[in-house]
């Protein structure tokens, strides 16, 4: 018996399946073991910086299991994935279990030819690898916990930093510096509608818009344009004509696709990472932490041998790709499906076939021919051309390359009328619209990616967890895709900025990371790394325990008086965002909020604390309105929601699935949504405000009397966009 070990029981019994009963296969589910959570006991810096580590207790019947079949098995090989993470990975187990003759081996793709190829081709684990990641794991806990300790100390308990984490947050923040700066320049856009005139009294008349070349700043400039185009006859003056080659973009990388899925599917990194996974896992794709943007040899041979009997000889062209990161490393493809006979993706879900379509119709199109459009743009002006020039261009799809696959590339062709130079032109109408510049917009995760990829910020695996956690943490928030730092965000990536610029900016972040890939490369050691980063950073960290705790942000607006005293506030942050004190705190406990409303505190309702006995409930005022909670808060966390903000909440629809409740407004994570007021008894909750009425279908269905009425309503077209319980 041969035992393979990985880390995931998808992939267990997928490779089982099709290896036969000679093999074994179990998995370790993930790291069997990792530093503790005090970092006194996490590593020791004195000895060279050895990380302690600590089995997970709900791994030891793993590991027990691991351990039965291991005594039993003539070879042991760990087939954990074909990286860094994946590599320690498999360091772990064997030395958790002392496996001596355990081998190691690796695989792009879950199929058999490569799975059994890499069991003919075992190896040692690379400990260059290993160190790599373990540096990487230690490095972080190191910046993040000592970082996280002093912002404690000086901002406010509870708040973290980090050595990814923080230096993202602060490309956010610059950027809302950029649009709070922005002073915006007003500008008119001229646009002018024309009605081509026929030579011949049977020519066809077409209407054309043109756009004028420049756009004044001011009104007056726009009326000159106006008045003078109004008395002067147009004609068409220059007709340009070329040809344009559109080329295929490279498979993707790991940065590529959760940008590319972000955009056009709507997936969080975080989400498109774990549909990937699953896709790996099931043998549908390559390893999904990459950033090469190669394809195996006997790729491009399949996919050429498709794109010949499926859209003929004249849609191929076989492409090399360069991959853009300096550093590129971890695998050694590109993403891409494992197989090109065609696109079916077999037994997934509808999330896993969208995405999979989404990398099988780039990769094939990557080996396609450029596709060729004529590009056209008209030029008009008046007789005397004392005007800017007016024009359009308009392009034409001659050959549609590898558009034939990449369908979502495709852009709307403008379709021009046939003109010629010379031909006159009718006025019909023309005017000009008022603009404003506008301001930079607010990162996407999918830009933020794409920004930290270009600074070299993070690697594959890290780019959704990064976007992640800065969320998690309260410290940015997203709204339609926008990424906009909150109060607390903005205030820990001020302090941050100003006491250790050097450890969140690009070059220090960047070169930390070229620090990794030399140790993984063998040219350092995880030692020689950690002791010349660790003694500068630790002294930069003591040196800063004597600053002042940051308890004011500044002064409050001119006019904004303490409510109780009349005297001067000042800005500070709570835990719900920023608010205004009176300047006297504590001898006066005035306090507004942001907008400039009184802050009201704590209100006993005369009702004794469910949970704890001891505490009054009292009613405060968060973030998002009225609660009631325990007055021996933080020790006894029991909230509820006042009476005030349940009939203000309540949509006064009844639950179509408990037909008790009440559907409530509630705000969570991902903004406003609504449950049922029975919750957690009732867990209905939906995302779209209910009416209370069916839907359409349910409605004919009832009408007509029939009698195949379903139980339960999963129709798209339902006003709560949810499958509802169908009360007859």
């Amino acid at each position: 018996m041969k035992l393979i070990i990985v880390e995931s029981p998808t992939k267990a019994k997928k490779i089982e399946g099709f290896l036969g009963k000679e093999y074994i296969v179990r998995a370790s589910v993930g790291h069997v073991r990792d530093l503790p959570k005090s970092n006194k006991k996490a590593v020791d810096i004195e000895h060279g910086f050895t990380p302690h580590y600590e089995v997970d207790p709900k791994k030891l019947p793993i590991l027990k299991e691991l351990r039965d079949y291991a005594r039993k098995a003539s070879h042991i090989y760990l087939a954990t994935d074909p990286d860094r993470e994946g590599e320690a990975i498999a360091w772990h187990i064997k030395d958790e279990l002392k496996l001596d003759t355990a081998e190691r081996v690796t695989y792009n793709e879950i199929t058999e030819s490569a799975v059994r190829y890499a069991l003919d081709h075992p190896r040692e684990i690379d400990m260059h690898l290993k160190d790599a990641q373990e540096a990487r794991r230690v490095l972080d806990r190191l910046v993040g916990y000592d970082l996280s300790q002093i912002v404690w100390k000086k901002v406010r308990y509870g708040l973290s930093a980090g050595r990814v984490q923080s230096p993202a947050l602060r490309i956010i923040m610059e950027r809302e510096r950029e649009i709070r700066s922005f002073i915006p320049v007003q500008y008119f856009q001229i646009a002018g509608e024309f009605e081509t005139v026929g030579r011949a009294k049977e020519s066809k008349k077409y209407k054309i818009v043109l756009d004028c070349a420049i756009e004044p700043s001011t009104k007056e400039e726009a009326d000159v344009i106006i008045s003078k185009a109004k008395k002067q006859s147009w004609s068409v003056i220059e007709i340009e004509e070329s040809e344009v080659n559109r080329s295929p973009r490279a498979p993707f990388t790991t940065s590529t696709l959760q940008q590319t899925a972000s955009s056009r599917l709507g997936y969080a990194p975080k989400r498109t990472m774990g549909i990937a996974q699953k896709l790996y896992e099931k043998g549908l794709i390559t390893y999904m932490r990459t950033d090469s943007t190669s394809l195996a040899a006997s790729a491009v041979s399949d996919i050429s041998s498709y794109i010949v009997k499926n859209h003929g000889q004249n849609y191929l062209q076989t492409r090399e790709y360069k991959t853009k990161s300096k550093n590129a490393q971890e695998a050694h493809e590109a993403i891409r499906p494992t197989h090109f006979k065609d696109s079916n993706s077999g037994n997934a879900t509808d999330d896993e076939k969208r995405l999979y379509s989404l990398i099988w119709d780039r990769t094939v199109a990557s080996q396609m021919s450029n596709a060729k459009m004529t590009k056209t743009k008209i030029i008009a002006n008046i007789t005397d051309k004392s005007i800017p020039n007016f024009s359009t261009v308009g392009s034409i799809v001659i050959f549609d390359g590898f558009l034939a696959v990449d369908i979502e590339s495709r852009s709307d062709d403008v379709i021009l009328p046939k003109i010629n130079k010379d031909d006159d032109l009718d006025l019909l109408a023309i005017n000009a619209i008022e603009k404003w510049t506008q301001p930079p917009s607010r990162y996407s995760e999918a830009g933020l990616i794409k920004e930290l990829e270009k600074r070299g910020i993070g690697r594959p695996s890290t780019f959704a967890s990064i976007c992640s956690t800065i969320e998690d943490r309260g410290y940015v928030l997203k709204e339609n895709k926008a990424l906009s730092p909150t109060d607390t965000g903005e205030v820990v990536s001020n302090f941050l900025e100003e006491h250790f610029g050097e450890y969140i900016g690009d070059d220090f972040t960047a070169k930390m990371e070229d620090q990794l890939d030399a140790i993984s490369n063998g040219e350092t050691t995880y030692v020689e790394v950690l002791t010349e980063f660790y003694n500068k950073f630790h002294s930069a960290i003591i040196a800063k325990n004597d600053i002042d705790k940051v308890t004011n942000l500044g002064a409050a607006p001119e006019g904004m008086l303490c409510p109780l005293c009349n005297s001067h506030m000042v800005e500070k942050l709570a835990r719900n965002g920023k608010f205004y004190s009176c300047s006297r705190y504590p001898e006066c406990m005035g306090a507004r909020k942001i907008d400039g409303n009184v802050m009201e505190g704590p209100k006993e309702i005369g009702k004794p604390c469910p949970k704890c006995k001891d505490g009054q409930l009292v009613e405060r005022e968060g973030k998002y309105g009225k609660f009631i909670s325990c007055s021996n808060y933080p020790k006894c966390k029991h909230i509820e929601q006042s009476e005030s903000e349940k009939a203000a909440k309540s949509t006064g629809v009844k639950c179509n699935v408990c037909n008790d409740g009440v559907m409530e407004e509630r705000r969570g994570r991902f903004g406003v949504f609504y449950s049922c007021a029975n919750y957690p008894k009732c867990k209905n909750a939906i995302k779209a405000k209910p009416t209370g009425n069916l839907c359409k279908l349910c409605q004919s269905l009832m009408m007509e009397g029939t009698k195949t009425i379903p139980e339960r309503c999963s129709s798209k077209i339902c006003p709560m966009h949810n499958p509802h319980k169908i009360v007859k």
